[in-house]
């Protein structure tokens, strides 16, 4: 029976010609065209990587650039939340006409080793000193951005024999200042970092890309540099800003012996400028050089930032030789 307005089956719809399908069937839907995949985000010209195994502490990433013959080495060790790459991108190779340079990855950051320990600033010193056993590094001079700095000022603390020299940029003997609000902030990174071990996957990128967005608005490469960003542990960085809130180096920095550059970037708005030179200060012979810029400067202004960065370098191996000379 033909179904019509009382009721009843009804029968096959028509196709949009008015014509019924042939055998009064639905036709099957024809599949959707799938939609083109996005293309990669640009990323910057990158020197070669690999993965490194630091025995008994895990695997990270590494970049390395050959310089000149019986060239220096620089170690590369990037900020807090930041990867090597993204940090020293625009630096690679800069540098790498008068250095050998390393770039890490430091635990917890983009590719570095993951480990379900409390961070620590000394691990980070401590897989440093391990990359250069396994790489064959006997002598280096350490670079480090923000997060780096005190990673640097700990290598020469912990590990002497193998650093020639150090390179501090944007960074500080210690990040909480006696404010209580900034020291809160800080302190509370832990618990955040122990929580946030236990919150799954999927939220915790909606969660860190919606921050980043917010902080890379505007940067070049902003693409590539938010999926930079996604790579870490959200857990073990935020953790590692507990452990920097906690960094004092006030009693000891004094006692550093090896030619040392202090980059200040000059508009900092994290890190005082004031902060920044009294870690110069405290450093006896230290050379202080100003680059106009914020705390991102290295990425958001490489044109200022480089070449003051290469000076420093610059400056610090040649004391590095000097130094080696009156020892001899």
């Amino acid at each position: 029976m033909q179904g019509g307005r009382h009721g009843g089956v009804r029968g096959p719809q028509r196709e949009a010609s008015g014509r019924r399908p042939r055998g009064g069937r639905l036709s099957p839907a024809r599949p959707a065209a799938e939609a083109p995949r996005p293309p990669a985000p640009p990323a910057p010209p990158l020197p070669p990587g690999r993965t490194v195994v630091l025995p008994g502490r895990g695997r990270t990433f590494v970049r390395e650039v050959t310089g000149p013959p019986g060239a220096p080495t620089v170690v590369l060790l990037h900020g807090w939340t930041a990867t090597a790459d993204l940090n020293w991108f625009p630096s690679y190779a800069p540098l790498a006409r008068r250095f050998n340079v390393v770039a890490l990855d430091q635990r917890g950051h983009g590719h570095g080793v993951r480990s379900w320990r409390p961070f620590s600033l000394e691990d980070c010193a401590d897989d440093v000193a391990a990359l250069a056993q396994v790489l064959g590094i006997e002598r280096l001079i350490a670079v480090g951005y923000s997060m780096g700095g005190p990673v640097a000022q700990l290598l020469w603390r912990r590990h002497r024999r193998l650093v020639d020299g150090l390179v501090l940029c944007a960074t500080a003997r210690s990040f909480a200042s006696t404010r209580p609000a900034e020291r809160l902030f800080f302190s509370s990174m832990f618990g955040l970092g122990l929580a946030a071990k236990a919150t799954p996957p999927v939220v915790r990128r909606r969660l860190s890309g919606a921050v980043l967005r917010r902080r890379l608005d505007g940067a070049p490469l902003e693409v590539w540099a938010a999926e930079q960003f996604g790579t870490g542990d959200p857990g073990t960085i935020l953790q590692a800003g507990s452990a920097l809130g906690a960094f004092d180096s006030h009693r000891w920095i004094g006692a550093v012996d090896v030619p040392t550059a202090v980059v200040v970037t000059a508009q900092d708005s994290l890190i005082h400028p004031r902060r920044q030179m009294a870690l110069a200060r405290a450093i006896p012979g230290a050379l202080a050089l100003p680059v106009a810029g914020d705390h991102g400067v290295c990425v958001m202004a490489p044109r200022r930032f480089v070449p003051v960065l290469v000076e420093a370098c610059s400056w610090v191996a040649a004391g590095r030789l000097q130094g080696a000379d009156c020892r001899a």
